[in-house]
């Protein structure tokens, strides 16, 4: 953000009158659920009737990711029958970006409309009974990045200054999406997610105290992104695609190339839970 933009309730406001302009005569336009896509991800676009495709380059105030794996686009259109919003990436804070920044797509999402949110990203398996392609529902999460999202001057216009994080990832959602996965002939734990600023992937001794914390997964996105969701009122459902096992965990080397192709393998199993969950939630 330069030094000359709007306040944050500005900006979350005109982007959300751009964007609320795209959609005018679609499906799209009613639309309360949103998913925001992780590294590697992409494929779960496959299942949306698209309507509009908006890149965030044209989106007044949105910031842009070039993290490889974040294509960088607003989807809307129908999931399963049920109106829909995809973000395909996110941008994170080791890009440079403040958590307000990072959070600001999650703010346009509330105002326009959406309430219920579900946010995946691709992870490090801290917990030995997690494998690389495996599909996590995120149950809390614990927040190391350094900082808070909604921290800042406050605008009571944005939510409560003080918040209850009891509920952060939807019991009920979760269930819902077990259920789902049951039904399909798999099924979907779940885990505590730990967010880090990253780049750098965590040292084995990072990961052995993430463990004591009682971390089941490990990764450099998301929990800002809830924490504003929940600031806004919104429901989530967390879902973590395990990518690589945690550094430590087995006697490996860590690359981002890793993440990427396990993701994708596992990108289509995403996408049929979100189909037949959608409707549901």
């Amino acid at each position: 953000m330069s030094a000359d933009s709007p306040p944050l309730y500005e900006r979350v406001q005109l982007a959300a009158a751009y964007i609320r302009e795209q959609l005018v005569d679609t499906a799209a336009a009613t639309a309360r659920v949103a998913l925001v896509l992780g590294s590697g991800l992409g494929e779960v676009t496959r299942a949306l009737e698209t309507e509009v495709s908006l890149l965030y380059s044209v989106i007044p105030f949105f910031p842009v990711t070039a993290v490889e794996g974040h294509r960088g686009r607003l989807l809307a259109g129908t999931m399963g029958a049920v109106p829909a919003l995809i973000l395909e990436g996110r941008v994170h804070g080791y890009e440079g970006y403040l958590a307000e920044d990072s959070t600001l797509a999650v703010r346009v999402l509330s105002a326009l409309g959406i309430k219920s949110l579900v946010v995946t990203n691709a992870s490090g398996g801290i917990r030995d009974d997690l494998a690389a392609g495996q599909l996590v529902a995120i149950s809390d999460h614990i927040n190391l990045t350094g900082t808070n999202a909604a921290a800042g001057p406050h605008d009571e216009r944005l939510g409560p200054r003080f918040f209850d994080m009891t509920d952060a990832y939807s019991l009920r959602m979760r269930k819902l999406a077990q259920e789902v996965a049951r039904r399909q002939g798999w099924g979907l734990a779940a885990g505590v997610y730990l967010g880090v600023q990253g780049p750098s992937f965590e040292t084995p001794a990072e990961i052995r105290a993430f463990r004591a914390l009682g971390a089941h997964l490990v990764g450099m996105s998301t929990v800002h992104e809830v924490t504003i969701a929940r600031q806004c009122g919104m429901q989530v459902l967390g879902i973590s695609c395990v990518t690589n096992m945690a550094a430590g965990v087995l006697e490996q080397p860590l690359g981002h190339g890793e993440v990427m192709e396990t993701a994708a393998a596992a990108a289509p199993r995403l996408s049929a839970l979100l189909k037949e969950l959608l409707p549901l939630l």
